[in-house]
């Protein structure tokens, strides 16, 4: 394997297409070859609510706006969002993401990715 990789996130495959209108995820640890490290790239169409969130067992992730605004809903209490915020959340926090009205544009960071992987989806209710 490579001691370096140089990829474009926006010309990986959007893995997520199909799930939710207006959704778009790419995942990049698989095409750099990451072990330990995993970064992604999600976009959410203006006002996209995620209906369902997830967590993890043992992955913390970051996570940073680059573009847009909206809303964060981590179990349960919901924090607003704008260009450059960045995140930490625990693995076992449930988690979910609004855009606002100019969308929202997210770079998600991850550790090593436990054998089988450690992401759950989980059920999100939103306030109001």
């Amino acid at each position: 394997m490579s001691r370096h990789a140089h990829v474009n996130l926006l010309e990986v495959e959007d893995s997520v297409k199909g799930r939710l209108e207006g959704l778009e995820g790419r995942f990049g640890r698989g095409p750099m070859g990451a072990t330990d490290i995993g970064v992604s790239h999600w976009r959410y169409a203006p006002d996209v609510r995620s209906p369902m969130g997830h967590k993890h067992r043992e992955q913390e992730e970051a996570y940073l706006v680059i573009r847009g605004s909206g809303q964060i809903l981590l179990d349960g209490e919901v924090s607003e969002l704008r260009q450059w915020d960045l995140v930490r959340v625990s693995p076992d926090v449930v988690r979910a993401f609004a855009a606002g009205p100019d969308g929202l544009e997210i770079v998600a960071v991850g550790g090593p990715k436990p054998e089988g992987g450690d992401g759950e989806v989980a059920p999100v209710d939103w306030p109001g």
